[in-house]
């Protein structure tokens, strides 16, 4: 799930073929099969991976689709499905999960079930709670480093919270390959809202990536991420220019976080705009936790935000 967002950092890249209905070789091992439900948020579709041979494991199955589900059967014909990898609990991404199960005896394998990275405030309303597949239980809860494996590939789980608390991106062994999910896409930028996400938890996880030293990430949405260092580098400065838009617009006189957006987004695409004020709302809860900006009371959409 995306911002959509259009800074010249990083360079995004939006050409991409989804082929709905039909799994298409991404690598050695590795199919994709792209949901049919696109949307600002989710691109052209949530991407479905299929890896192995005769005996697979599917990532991220996605929404409730009939269409999808029966793309998948077919892409799965004669081929045994041992386990089913989530990589986190937002509704294109797990739902059919459960139904993909109940057809093939698989073991389901995520970080978790749903929550939020932290606790509502009194009287807040979570606003992706619509979006949020809250009934989605694992059977195993896979550990950071945990590993998975069957016939010919191993996964191991690489805990990447931010987009959400739960958010886990797979890393297909002695490969290069990542399976990235919703935090690192080529196309744009991720979604952070609180309290399904925060920002702090995004960012570390980001450092998290720099470290490892994958060749090739494939994402939830969108293609793939071919030069992954130089990508999440050329991201994290892009967060961190949002950051300091954010608390340049506090510092101009702006107090209202709609007034924040008007300016911050003023070229993204107003159906978007709603996300793009949960998004300052993270940077926002960052900065107030680093002490750079104050409020009244816990920071909200509706807060009131001064210099520190």
């Amino acid at each position: 799930m995306s911002l959509g967002d259009d800074q010249p950092v990083p360079q995004f890249v939006t050409a991409f073929e989804p082929q709905h209905g039909m799994a298409v070789p991404v690598a050695e091992g590795v199919e994709r099969l792209t949901a049919p439900n696109p949307s600002p948020f989710t691109f052209h579709g949530t991407n479905t991976y299929i890896v192995g041979d005769k005996s697979v494991c599917v990532i991220d199955p996605g929404p409730e689709s009939d269409a999808h589900f029966e793309a998948l059967m077919a892409a799965l014909k004669d081929r045994e499905v041992t386990h089913i990898a989530v990589s986190h609990t937002h509704r294109d991404h797990s739902p059919l999960a459960r139904r993909l199960k109940a057809a093939t005896g698989a073991v389901i394998v995520a970080e978790g079930p749903h929550r939020p990275s932290r606790p509502l405030f009194e009287g807040e309303l979570n606003p992706f709670a619509e979006s949020s597949d809250t009934d989605f239980i694992p059977d195993i809860a896979l550990a950071d480093g945990q590993t998975v494996e069957g016939d010919g590939w191993r996964l191991t789980a690489v805990h990447t919270p931010g987009h959400t608390a739960n958010h886990a991106a797979f890393a297909l062994e002695d490969t290069g390959i990542l399976f990235s999910a919703d935090h690192v896409m080529a196309w744009a930028t991720s979604i952070v809202a609180p309290p399904d996400g925060a920002m702090a938890d995004y960012m570390a996880s980001l450092d998290r990536l720099l470290i490892r030293e994958d060749r090739l990430y494939l994402p939830g949405h969108g293609g793939p991420v071919t030069e992954p260092q130089a990508f999440v580098r050329a991201l994290r400065t892009h967060r961190r220019l949002r950051e300091r838009a954010v608390l340049e617009r506090i510092r101009k006189g702006d107090r209202l976080i709609s007034d924040m957006v008007k300016v911050i987004y003023a070229t993204t695409d107003p159906r978007l705009h709603g996300a793009a004020a949960l998004s300052v709302l993270a940077h926002i809860e960052d900065l107030v936790e680093k002490g750079q900006i104050t409020t009244d009371g816990p920071p909200r959409l509706l807060g009131e935000y001064r210099p520190g």
